[in-house]
């Protein structure tokens, strides 16, 4: 089958024709790969970070971890799923014995393996994965969509981290990527009385205007606006840095009032100064980080949220592809691009003759 494969700890990834099938264990689905949402992470293994090596990878290993599918084939020890179910993907594989799964916190296994990092990804035709990190998607919701509910649940988890106080509160949101402007969308869902984002590129700035939030530029004053506009409560209520940028966070101290949140989204790739007793002790802000989605009330309060038709997130898709090169769409994503989707299994000749071209090539 084709896949995308990283094969060396270097920059690159390559595209394989005929790489093996998947190997199916007794408690392992196979699916026919729909859609895979291209995160972040990919473009840092792409480029072989710091940020990308810190997670250790097992090379060779096919990428690709957001992503849904129909299932086709069942494992010997499979009781939950059947074929033909469509699902969506969890990235964190808990192992269900250690400390943190027996008390509920398997998103934050001792044991945890990552899809497309452990174990193959999703960047294929077809994919073999444990039936433990699929959801079964609700009768109505459109396949394609569930690729989008991993990246979703991240925002989301950051609400729920956040004590889900955003309801009649002012909230900051710190960098605009796909997961920063859904915690736009869903705070305002959520009945913040006022969203305010800061985000350097100027096409995701007007994403996040369009949704409803003040946009700024970093330096472009956002600082001195909250200030003024919020004197009286000595700041925002809640703010979440998602763009893992070190530098944001000063500016997050100062924005956020006494007794106020900040939830830590995104991945510094240094590591951040923190003044303790001005901020933590005398300021009394609360400091919360995340990584990934509870399991599995944050699927299931999504999924619940979306399913209502109240929250509409396809807008967050901005291109369409087949399967090929990762350099290419690494390339699109340093541009004008959200979210792009990958549909592994769907006909090149389907698209604009450019992408048929490249996913040939």
């Amino acid at each position: 089958m084709k896949a995308i494969v990283k094969a060396s700890p270097e920059r690159g990834a390559e595209v394989i024709d005929n790489h093996p099938e998947p190997r199916v264990g007794p408690r392992d689905v196979l699916l026919k790969v729909a859609a895979v949402s291209v995160c972040g992470t990919d473009r840092e293994i792409y480029d072989w970070t710091p940020s990308a090596q810190a997670f250790k990878l097992t090379l060779p290993v096919v990428l690709g971890h957001e992503a849904s599918g129909t299932v086709i084939s069942v494992g010997s020890d499979v009781t939950r799923l059947k074929v033909g179910d469509r699902v969506a993907l969890e990235t964190h594989v808990p192992c269900e014995n250690c400390f943190m799964c027996r008390v509920g916190d398997g998103h934050n296994c001792m044991n945890m393996k990552i899809v497309a990092m452990h174990l193959d990804g999703a960047f294929a035709e077809r994919v073999a994965v444990p039936e433990n990190v699929c959801f079964v998607l609700p009768e109505g919701m459109p396949t394609e969509l569930g690729a989008l509910l991993e990246p979703a649940g991240v925002a989301w988890h950051a609400l729920q981290r956040s004590g889900m106080a955003v309801a009649g509160s002012s909230v900051l949101v710190s960098g605009c990527g796909p997961i920063g402007l859904l915690l736009v969308q869903f705070a305002l869902h959520l009945g913040a009385t006022e969203v305010i984002a800061i985000e350097p590129n100027a096409y995701r700035r007007s994403l996040a205007e369009k949704l409803g939030a003040t946009v700024f530029a970093p330096g472009d004053q956002a600082t001195e606006y909250i200030t003024e506009k919020y004197a009286h409560r000595t700041g925002v209520d809640v703010a979440f840095e998602s763009s893992g940028a070190a530098a944001a966070y000063p500016t997050l101290f100062e924005a956020v009032r006494r007794e106020g949140v900040i939830v830590g989204v995104g991945h510094p790739s240094r590591v951040v100064e923190l003044d303790i007793a001005q901020y933590i002790n005398k300021k009394g802000i609360t400091l919360r980080g995340i990584f990934g989605r509870r399991l599995w009330s944050t699927w299931e309060d999504l999924v619940q949220v979306l399913a209502s038709g109240k929250v509409d997130i396809s807008w967050i898709v901005s291109h369409r592809l087949p399967l090929t090169d990762l350099g290419y769409i690494v390339d699109l994503l340093n541009g004008e691009a959200n979210k792009v989707l990958v549909l592994p299994n769907a006909d090149p000749a389907d698209f604009e003759p450019a992408l048929a071209s490249q996913a040939q090539a």
